[in-house]
């Protein structure tokens, strides 16, 4: 994300303009524009136009409207933006008060306006202009006729492709069939990482499979690179990480990422440190439960008696609609860090998010034991808000 400037007042009232330069940036855009905010930006507008003749003609023009955000909606596999509001300044193809929606783009400037820029906004902000925050994991799970190629980025994990070919079972007399069939498939797979994978960027590719798959699947393409002279491939053979997985489906991501090996490789990333914390926590649950805590009510009793080590948060619920909820979030965010607590903000478009989303969102390993909070009643606050 390009800043292309910042001007928030001392009341925390402000606006700031940005630049999405990668889908990653829309994630970012869409964890950081809340309902009742205004935003600025290029959109196209249908006018239709009356002659002096009296037929008329429609044209779609470029417009700067500003809208008051009533409405998100975020398509992550197209990383579209689409805001809904109505037009709160002039414009001469818009009337005041009408409706729009605005699609945020890659690489068209907004302008972003609040009411209260708190930190966690302002943190978001600071997070999605690091220059070194890119998708530097890639990961392939796959099994016999199904693949998901992936990037883990440090916010989320998208699928970049998914490949599904039918493969002829080997039966006695036609294994020409599945040997054609799985070479297909292995070959949809090499061109899914050639198209999907920058190599300058990723340090890792996980391939990860049940059985030999993943093996065989590797020799294939290493066999191809050689026989077509694929450089590319060739020269980023030792980026390559083999693991095992149960399956092909995305979900398997998750044991895959706790594989010591990827963890070792891996270790300086976002993505890594957020699923070897969420290990230790159930570690703490089930070896010192007095010491480890989920739910909003456990977690503010814990931070009152100053006993937070280590605080969980998943941004979904900084993107809940009900504004004081949110400031209560914030406020236990901000509190925490006085404190001095760790605290991570875990994204729910990653594997180890949507476990700390099962876990009403929040969690906090502890500095010392509270087994008093064990006796208390106070859970069944499951606050995760849906999108």
């Amino acid at each position: 994300m390009k800043l292309i400037y910042k001007n928030i007042e001392k009341d925390g009232c402000g606006s700031i303009g940005l630049v999405p330069e990668e889908s990653e940036d829309m994630w970012h855009a869409y964890n950081l524009i809340a309902e009742g905010d205004a935003v600025t930006a290029s959109t196209v507008r249908k006018v239709q136009t009356e002659s002096s003749t009296g037929s008329s003609t429609s044209n779609r023009v470029r417009t700067t409207l500003t809208i008051r955000v009533e409405s998100i909606d975020f398509d992550t596999q197209a990383c579209v933006l689409r805001l809904k509001g109505r037009n709160i300044e002039e414009n001469q193809y818009v009337k005041m008060g009408a409706y729009h929606t605005l699609d945020l783009e890659q690489n068209r400037k907004f302008i972003l306006q609040k009411v209260l820029w708190d930190s966690v906004a302002l943190d978001r902000v600071e997070a999605a202009c690091d220059p070194t925050a890119t998708a530097d994991v890639a990961a392939v799970v796959m099994q016999e006729g199904l693949a998901h190629v992936c990037l883990i980025t440090p916010s989320m994990t998208l699928v970049r492709s998914k490949i599904d070919v039918t493969i002829p079972r080997k039966r006695k007399g036609f294994v020409q069939q599945h040997e054609k069939g799985l070479n297909k498939f292995y070959d949809a797979v090499m061109q899914g990482i050639l198209r999907h994978i920058d190599f300058n960027i990723v340090k890792c590719v996980i391939l990860a499979s049940p059985g030999f798959v993943k093996d065989q699947f590797f020799d294939y393409m290493m066999q191809q690179a050689i026989k077509t002279d694929n450089k590319l491939l060739i020269e980023n053979k030792g980026k390559f990480l083999l693991v095992k997985a149960s399956s092909g489906f995305k979900h398997s991501l998750k044991e895959v990422l706790q594989e010591p090996s990827v963890m070792a490789k891996i270790s300086d990333t976002k993505a890594a440190s957020e699923v070897k914390l969420l290990e230790s926590f159930y570690t703490m649950l089930q070896l010192e439960p007095a010491k480890a805590f989920y739910g909003k009510k456990h977690v503010e009793k814990a931070n009152e008696a100053l006993a937070l080590e280590t605080l969980m948060i998943s941004d979904k619920l900084f993107r809940c609609q009900d504004i004081s909820k949110r400031k209560e979030y914030v406020a236990l965010v901000d509190s925490a860090r006085e404190n001095g607590c760790d605290v991570r903000i875990f994204s729910s478009m990653h594997v180890s998010g949507e476990q700390l989303d099962q876990l009403t969102g929040i969690a906090a390993i502890l500095r010392f034991p509270m087994p008093e909070l064990e006796d208390s009643d106070l859970e069944g606050d499951s606050d995760v808000e849906s999108d």
